[in-house]
């Protein structure tokens, strides 16, 4: 009687807690929050305690004194910080009702959470578990890749093949589904993080600058892509590091080109992963996959002509979600709307 009251059930959300960022949709609300999953935690006495999350812990990043610590709890998509990684998801819990309510009451909200394809039962039992002790009511584990197709609106409960490629920041996800299930899915390590790392040892090998992450995931943003662009240097950015010969303060100028080189490798690895997948695809799925192509969601799919470069090498046709960022926690959101319909795709990590 109580829930009924409070209007409790109206807290139930779900989030999708990502390598790079967490987005937390709330039952008939929407997407209410989208921030950085980085936690600052300051060394005490009595031990750490959590002293920033989010955008204002994401700018403290690699500028930190001896006593903070600005750390990412997640990395390649799973828990690698448990006790920082719950205190995250309660902060944001807490952020969310208390802005959206007005006044601050304790939801115990039920709670969708999203765990990729490739996690093991114990690194899923950690998700679950981190969920729970944040203040959980209940918790329900769904799958990256289901929760980006449903997202993406691709027709996932009709018996034709789909195919998504989830690319995040720690795991790519690599999909095919047919009848409400996973027929065939593939999860490589390989993200914007690997994009970001790739770009920092190219910049160091070549030009001898050291950088940091934040200053790499603006390259990547600005002059991102994923071939070579066709004008021979194409876009140019200013950068400022470390020089690695003298140790004092530089300046260099990047091209589109020297960045496209950078990220050969990661994007080679993605591709392998979607040819495996589609050498791995039933024959009836995979003529619907001629007919309707591949689908791409996720961060990583903003990067420049990354649609092209996987079209030539799979010689079909692919397609950008509408809302790439956006499309894990909204297909959760769906989920968490429509319970009777998408049920299925649900599960608990005994």
């Amino acid at each position: 009687m109580l829930h009924k009251l409070f209007g409790i059930s109206s807290s139930d959300m779900a989030i999708d807690l990502g390598t790079a960022n967490t987005l937390v949709y709330v039952k008939a609300q929407g997407i209410v929050l989208n921030e950085p999953s980085v936690v600052a935690m300051k060394s005490s006495a009595t031990g750490t305690i959590p002293f920033a999350f989010g955008n204002e812990a994401k700018l403290m990043l690699g500028r930190t004194p001896a006593k903070i610590d600005a750390i990412r709890p997640l990395k390649d998509g799973v828990i690698a910080d448990f006790q920082s990684a719950e205190e995250m998801i309660k902060h944001f819990i807490r952020k969310v009702h208390h802005n959206h309510h007005g006044w601050f009451i304790k939801p115990r909200p039920l709670i969708i959470i999203c765990v990729p394809s490739g996690s093991t039962p114990v690194e899923r039992r950690a998700i679950q578990e981190a969920a729970e002790n944040a203040g959980a009511r209940e918790v329900y584990l769904i799958e990256e890749p289901m929760a980006a197709a449903i997202g993406a609106g691709l027709p996932v409960t009709e018996p034709t093949g789909s195919m998504i490629v989830d690319i995040g920041g720690g795991t790519t996800e690599v999909a095919v589904l047919s009848l409400g299930g996973i027929v065939y899915a593939r999860s490589v390590r390989v993200g914007g993080d690997k994009m970001d790392e790739a770009i920092i040892s190219y910049i160091r090998r070549y030009s001898n600058l050291l950088i940091g992450e934040t200053t790499a995931e603006k390259i990547k943003k600005d002059i991102g892509a994923a071939c070579a662009p066709e004008n021979g240097e194409g876009r140019l950015v200013e950068i400022k590091g470390r020089d690695l010969m003298n140790g004092v303060p530089k300046e260099i100028i990047l091209s589109e080109y020297q960045i496209a080189e950078a990220l050969v490798e990661p994007v080679g690895q993605i591709i392998e992963a979607v040819k495996v997948a589609l050498e791995c695809t039933p024959p009836e799925l995979s003529s619907d996959i001629v007919d309707k192509g591949i689908v791409l969601s996720g961060g990583g799919a903003l990067l420049r002509n990354l649609d092209l470069v996987l079209s030539n090498a799979t010689s079909l046709p692919v397609f950008l979600a509408p809302e790439p960022l956006n499309c894990v926690a909204l297909g959760s959101g769906k989920v968490l709307e429509n319970p009777d319909l998408l049920r299925h795709v649900l599960f608990r990590q005994e």
